[in-house]
């Protein structure tokens, strides 16, 4: 009878999480992304009627160049960035000297942290199974 040796089965178990947790990464991205979008254009009204967002809310979507332009991009194994390239992006995050502030990705950010991190956890513990078992 072949003798079961656990430490054997350890070996290569970081390659296996990252692997797999890595894949996850730019779908966990893409969540937070969406939800920014989302925030944007949730009850917002284009063109001729459009009424800016109060300080602090999202920002009502007018031209859809800002909720258009949310974009994921993985910068590393387990790194992504979601960035936003309207130009008034970070006036509207951060706010300036003339108007307060009307943040979206930070608040999608934080709306999103829970189902992310369920999903990074989940990639996890599927590899840790596969791989334990020999897969």
């Amino acid at each position: 009878m072949p003798r079961y040796k656990f430490p054997d089965r350890l070996r290569g178990l970081t390659a296996a999480i990252i692997r797999d947790v890595e894949r996850e990464m730019y779908a966990a991205g893409d969540i937070i992304a969406t939800e920014a979008a989302i925030s944007i254009t949730r009850g917002s009204v284009s063109g001729k009627n459009h009424v800016a967002s109060r300080p602090g809310d999202a920002p009502n979507a007018d031209t859809q160049v800002l909720n258009r332009g949310i974009n994921v991009v993985q910068t590393g194994r387990l790194e992504c960035e979601i960035q936003s390239t309207a130009p008034y992006s970070a006036d509207l995050e951060f706010g300036t000297s003339k108007m307060e502030a009307r943040p979206f990705m930070g608040p999608a950010a934080r709306i999103s942290k829970l189902e992310v991190s369920k999903r990074l956890s989940a990639a996890a513990r599927r590899a840790i199974r596969r791989h334990m078992a020999g897969e």
